[in-house]
């Protein structure tokens, strides 16, 4: 980031519905070496139409109308869990993205100000550079996973720790698995089960079914669905984003017997063989929570963890509590577990598109 900026760059609201302005938005996202999926302007209008929680893209722009910086927020509203702004919703990332650090201050004060006129609503930022001031500095709860991906299959192979790369051993050598990779209607509706049924089993509700289907067509070729077969039934399956070189898994799980199988094990490796073979360099495996079995499982796959920091910012001090681990939400959580599948599928939709 560059230190000083124009006099003159300003902040204005960018029109996501006119092709133009979505266009020189997305153009500034591709071309920012520290943007995100999250950034762009196909995730704030996937989400928006799937959930309909309203997005809202700033820009710190010249005269000229040349983007210095983007802010993407979705004002997020929720009978249960209150409103907010959130940058970005339903994403792990997304915040300020500026090259001048006067750019990050201007988005800051206009999110503030945004907020304000919302309602004085609470703002939570996902990544991006600390604004400074007045807002609030959140770590210690969240772990990012990345590293390169390896040279070919065999290196990818050995650089999996020995235990899991074991584990690993056991599925390739499984004749009744298979994967393909794919983005039609039939590769959503299995994903869409298996990621369903993986959720209800950690007592989280689902997202509604039309988020991911808004995200692949937004993202276009940018976006897929990777599959494991235990013969004609799906076990495992992810939806995973490609940017700048980055693979990002991104909505993915097992059913049941997905651990029997090692088919969580076979899914990861694949999509690894497949995101080389796309030209990418960096596999990234998401965040996890602090001391999660998931993140205890992305370690085991070879992946240091990295702290995260988020930042946030409330008029008056109030936030919401969307945290599952949150001795509030565990009886709750317990209960969803309990539930049918088709029960958790009719309601989780209901309750989750709030929750981003």
């Amino acid at each position: 980031m560059i230190e000083g900026a124009p006099a003159d760059l300003s902040v204005t609201t960018l029109d996501l519905r006119d092709p133009a302005q979505a266009q020189a938005a997305d153009d500034y996202v591709l071309a920012h070496a520290d943007s995100t999926p999250f950034h762009r302007p196909a995730w704030l209008r996937a989400v928006e139409e799937a959930t309909g929680n309203r997005a809202l893209l700033l820009a710190a722009v010249e005269p000229s109308g040349r983007i210095r910086g983007l802010l993407p927020l979705h004002h997020m509203k929720s009978a249960l869990f209150g409103q907010a702004l959130v940058s970005s919703g339903f994403a792990v990332d997304g915040g300020i993205l500026a090259d001048y650090a006067r750019g990050v201050a201007l988005l800051a004060q206009a999110a503030r100000d945004s907020a304000r006129a919302r309602g004085d609503l609470s703002i939570e930022l996902r990544g991006g550079p600390a604004p400074g001031g007045d807002w609030d500095l959140r770590e210690g709860q969240h772990l990012g996973f990345s590293r390169p991906l390896a040279s070919d299959e065999e290196a990818e192979l050995l650089a999996i720790p020995r235990k899991h790369r074991a584990e690993l051993r056991k599925a390739l050598a499984n004749p009744a698995l298979r994967y393909e990779v794919g983005r039609d209607r039939r590769h959503l509706r299995d994903h869409y089960r298996v990621y369903a049924t993986s959720v209800r089993n950690l007592g989280t509700p689902v997202f509604p079914a039309r988020l991911f289907r808004a995200v692949l067509e937004r993202f276009g070729a940018d976006a897929d669905i990777l599959i494991v077969r235990e013969g004609k039934r799906a076990v495992s399956a992810v939806l995973t984003l490609y940017h700048r070189g980055r693979a990002m898994p991104y909505w993915g799980g097992g059913i049941g017997d997905a651990r029997r199988l090692r088919s969580n094990e076979l899914l990861y490796f694949r999509l690894m063989g497949h995101a080389r073979a796309r030209g990418m360099r960096i596999f990234d495996f998401g965040r996890s929570k602090v001391g999660s079995g998931q993140a205890a499982w992305k370690k085991s796959f070879g992946f240091e963890p990295v702290p995260l920091a988020y930042h946030g910012w409330s008029p008056g001090g109030a936030v919401r509590d969307i945290d599952p681990n949150s001795a509030k939400y565990q009886r709750r959580i317990d209960l969803w577990k309990k539930l049918p599948l088709p029960v958790a599928n009719l309601v989780g939709p209901l309750i989750a598109r709030g929750l981003g």
